[in-house]
């Protein structure tokens, strides 16, 4: 690519910020156009924020040089140009998507008003600044909320409610908390330390209906017809990526916007990255491979034509703080053993510290954390490196217990 060739990103998450600011480092300046008004953020420690423990203007990112504030409603291919919401026309030569994800709301009966989009009053999803500070403006002490769905967004949001004095009841359609994430071991852990900051948990429980008086949440009803008073509930039923763009211009989309090794769309002039893309089959939905292809994209359009993404590894890491010591967790790879794989676990019930390694064929292959997090660099540099460990075991005892390794 020429230094005076246009790129334009859209999508001023984690990615599009990443790859802007890369791009300005490597000589090759970008357009990064996005819809929120708040400034770039980093959209993991929202969390934090609705906890009460950070302001927006911590998890603020350093924004670009170049950033627009418009909505993209369309993209023409033949001229290489987009269209935005006010009728603007930006032209490009490289276009990214970076649109990333939007959360998955769940068919629940009285969910939306009637005739519209619009979710009743005290629903929220929990995805953008918007659905965080609206959270942070309704809750207060005592008041009375339902968390929809204990993956990792559910556990966070219930535990950032409980630190602010909510009354908060989680349910979860799977029989345990964080289950593609972590073992059950792990999610009893988890489910202990939401209990003791006073979250009541229900799991293998599907809620039905939402109910509603005057356009305002009141209950959430379970499929077994037990209901809840609710005051506010919160919906963390997962993400999906956002390719509505990229399906409307004809480029090729299935679970996300399909990209090659070069992070390339159908179209050889548009390319993705985030949680909109998806490469070799996977939309990983996380910080890390994100930041990973923002990173080898900014190199490709650079110049540096060896620059390739071959997929990430990425680990899950989260903290839960409380009143008292944080909760940390780690998982990577696969955190379930098949038969014949080896496993070494170490438990401390009184400190409620869990460690688990997963080792197939001489190779570390995955595992789980749980409490002090110690080991955790020296586990996943192990597991990243993919190479084969002694074969008498004692290294691998040694970093499950050296407390040196992060």
């Amino acid at each position: 690519m020429t230094s005076n060739t246009r790129v334009v990103v859209i999508g001023a998450g984690l990615a599009g910020v990443r790859l802007a600011r890369r791009l300005g480092e490597l000589g090759t300046p970008a357009l990064l156009v996005g819809e929120e008004e708040h400034r770039p953020y980093n959209r993991v420690l929202l969390a934090e924020v609705l906890a009460g423990r950070y302001s927006p203007e911590v998890i603020a990112l350093p924004a670009p040089a170049e950033l627009t504030r418009a909505r993209v409603t369309g993209i023409d291919r033949a001229r290489r140009t987009v269209e935005c919401a006010d009728g603007s026309v930006i032209a490009y030569d490289r276009l990214v998507l970076a649109t990333g994800s939007n959360p998955v709301l769940p068919p629940l009966r009285g969910l939306f008003r009637a005739g519209g989009h619009e979710l009743p009053e005290g629903v929220h999803a929990f995805r953008t600044m918007d659905d965080c500070l609206g959270l942070s403006k309704a809750v207060r002490p005592g008041v009375r909320t339902v968390v929809i769905g204990g993956g990792l967004l559910g556990v966070s949001a219930a535990r950032a409610l409980a630190v602010r004095g909510a009354q908060v009841v989680l349910a979860q359609q799977a029989e345990r908390l964080m289950e593609r994430q972590l073992d059950p071991n792990a999610s009893k852990l988890v489910l202990r330390h939401l209990k003791d900051l006073g979250v009541e948990v229900h799991t293998e429980c599907r809620v039905r209906d939402v109910r509603c008086v005057g356009g305002a949440v009141r209950t959430v009803e379970m499929a077994d017809g037990y209901a809840l008073d609710a005051d506010l509930v919160v919906l963390a039923c997962g993400i999906h990526p956002r390719a509505g763009l990229a399906q409307d211009a004809g480029l090729a989309v299935h679970k996300g916007i399909v990209v090659d090794d070069e992070l390339r769309t159908s179209d050889p002039y548009i390319h993705a990255i985030g949680d909109c893309a998806q490469h070799a089959g996977t939309v990983y939905g996380l910080a890390a491979p994100a930041l990973e292809q923002a990173d080898v994209l900014a190199e490709l359009l650079a110049g540096r034509a060896d620059s390739r993404y071959t997929g990430t590894r990425s680990l899950t890491r989260l903290t839960l703080t409380g009143p008292h010591s944080p909760f940390d967790l780690a998982a990577f790879g696969e955190t379930e053993p098949r038969p014949g794989d080896d496993v070494v676990q170490l438990a401390d019930a009184t400190r409620g510290t869990y460690r688990k390694v997963v080792v197939r064929d001489d190779r570390l292959v995955g595992g789980v954390l749980v409490g002090e997090l110690g080991t955790v660099g020296a586990l996943a540099r192990a597991w990243e490196g993919a190479e084969p460990l002694p074969s008498d075991g004692g290294p691998l005892l040694h970093l499950l217990t050296n407390d040196g390794g992060s």
